[in-house]
Formats: structure tokens, C-alpha cells, sequence
């Protein structure tokens, strides 16, 4: 362990709130780039912030108020989960995930297994049939529903590299020149531990729904930021990756508690899509602090 590490992690583990924040700045400290976040106990009530109501891009954390929106257009009876979503080429798109590089056009698969696909891998094609099927305007009708109004869905994922193509799929959020600076989503990180509170006190759509999403986000593949120096402790997460940017919203069942964070790094200089990306490498200590820090002791 580093010894910047060691010693933020004492400190995270041995004072009160406003030394683990002082211990999360020295962390930060000479770190190339913005961090924003906010976590909270949900046993407890504490919690900590550094920017957390400043407004941030999503990256693929959108992908979260994406699925509770589908999930309140199927229980109001407007979408069924076997019902068929084509495949179509304007909707592939390269990055994270399966169907735009391995499925053929036209073949169709239940909105259910699609909805798996956004957040299991993070698919941006998946996420592109959902927002074609749903649009972004119908996401931010949802989020304005339930309270949150400064997140907004931009429009669907462009993909990257030289298969960038043209945006589509704008909501009237993404059309505002203030919100083009955000790419396919805004949010902060106090709006995202929301929705995680929410989640698991079964007030997003249903209880049961609240459960369902939850065990969705268990099975979130990506272990390079939160879930990579937390160990076996169940964790629901979705990440977001920019060249740019890292960023992790998760719900960590520690045993001092239930620990609701959201976590996102940018203007990094150096593009680097390794495992060990720097964002990542300090979302994941940052993590730990985290759930050390918070924790019931």
C-alpha cells in the first residue's frame, strides 16, 4: 500500500467526519484533474461531500436513471419486459458491451434481456435501442416525477474512435447550448446517492422494481473503481468511463453499514483505457476511505 494510502486510510478510519473529509483532500491532492463526490451511511445518516451538488457529465452513470425509467414505463403498463427490440445499424455504435461488434442487424432480443445489456456490460448499442424505444425526453419526464431535475438525459451514446458518429436521439435537455459541455447525461453525485437511498428504502417505482434494479446493479461487471479494494462485500454499482473522466456510483453492504457514494474524476490529461487507469486507481481508494470512514465502528 502507498503510504499517501496508509495514512489517509488511518485517518479515514480513526476521526470524525470532518477529518475523513480532510484525509479525502490530502488523497486528492496534486491529482491531475477534478473529483467530485458524495457518500452517505444510510444506517447512520452521515455522510461527506467534496462539490457534491456541482453538476457533472454522467458518462455511462446515465445508464442508472435510464433503467428506473423503463422500469416506471412497465409497471404503468406502457412496455412489457418480452417485448422484442430490433436490432438496427443506427443504433451500433463501438465502446463497452456486445451487440454493436457481435450481434448481426435485425435480430431481436426481449426489452428485459437489453435492459441486462446497459447495465451488466454497459452496452452503449443496448442503451441506444432503450432510448430509441423510450427517448431521453421520456427519462427526464420520470426524473422531473420523482424530484430530480438536475440530472437529464443528453441523447443516445455516439460511440468513440474513428466509429464516432453524428448524435442522435437529442432530448430537449441535450438541446440546450449550457448542456452540451455534458455529452450523453448530467447529474451530481448528491442526486446519485439519492436515487441509491431510494432504491433501497423500495421507493423507485415499487418495491419489489427498488429490488429487482438493485440486483441488477449487483451484477455490474466493472471492478476497476469502487468494487476493486473492497473484497467480497456485495456492492450494487455502475460506472461511467470518458477519455477523460472515470466515475462509479455504488451502494457498498459493508458491515458498519450501508454506504451510498457516487464518485466521478475528470479533465485527466493522458487517455488511457487500462484497468489501471489513474480515475480508476483513486475511485478505488477513495472507495475504501469511503466505507472505512463512514462505517459504525
Amino acid at each position: 500500500m502507498r503510504p499517501s494510502l496508509a495514512l489517509a486510510l488511518f485517518f479515514a478510519t480513526t476521526l470524525p467526519a470532518q477529518s475523513l473529509q480532510d484525509a479525502i483532500r490530502a488523497r486528492i491532492a496534486g491529482f491531475d484533474g477534478t473529483v467530485s463526490l458524495y457518500a452517505k451511511n444510510l444506517d447512520t445518516g452521515e455522510s461527506v461531500g467534496i462539490r457534491q451538488a456541482e453538476p457533472v457529465r454522467t458518462a455511462s452513470t446515465i445508464k442508472l436513471p435510464i433503467l428506473l425509467a423503463v422500469f416506471d414505463q412497465v409497471a404503468a403498463g406502457k412496455a412489457k419486459w418480452t417485448e422484442p427490440l430490433t436490432i438496427a445499424a443506427r443504433d451500433k455504435v463501438s465502446g463497452s458491451g456486445i451487440i454493436g461488434t457481435e450481434l448481426s442487424d435485425g435480430v431481436q432480443l426481449p426489452l428485459q434481456d437489453v435492459v441486462h445489456l446497459m447495465i451488466v456490460l454497459s452496452d452503449n448499442s443496448a442503451t441506444n435501442m432503450i432510448l430509441e424505444r423510450f427517448t431521453a425526453d421520456a427519462v427526464n419526464a420520470y426524473l422531473d416525477k420523482i424530484g430530480l431535475k438536475t440530472t437529464r438525459s443528453m441523447r443516445k451514446v455516439r460511440g468513440d474512435g474513428p466509429d464516432l458518429k453524428a448524435a442522435e436521439g437529442w432530448s430537449a435537455a441535450g438541446k440546450l447550448p449550457e448542456n452540451q459541455k455534458y455529452g450523453i447525461g448530467r447529474s451530481t453525485p448528491i442526486d446519485m446517492v439519492s436515487i441509491l437511498e431510494r432504491l433501497e428504502r423500495g421507493e423507485i417505482v415499487s418495491p419489489e422494481a427498488s429490488r429487482e434494479i438493485l440486483a441488477i446493479l449487483k451484477r455490474c461487471h466493472d471492478d476497476t473503481g469502487v468494487r476493486r479494494r473492497l473484497g467480497d462485500v456485495p456492492i450494487a454499482n455502475k460506472t461511467g468511463a470518458l477519455d477523460a473522466l472515470r466515475s462509479d456510483v455504488a451502494l457498498v453492504y459493508a458491515k458498519g453499514g450501508r454506504i451510498a457514494m457516487a464518485i466521478t474524476v475528470d479533465g485527466m490529461p493522458k487517455v488511457d483505457y487500462s484497468p489501471d487507469n489513474v480515475g480508476s486507481l483513486l475511485i478505488a481508494d477513495l472507495a475504501r476511505m469511503l466505507v472505512d470512514g463512514l462505517a459504525r465502528h
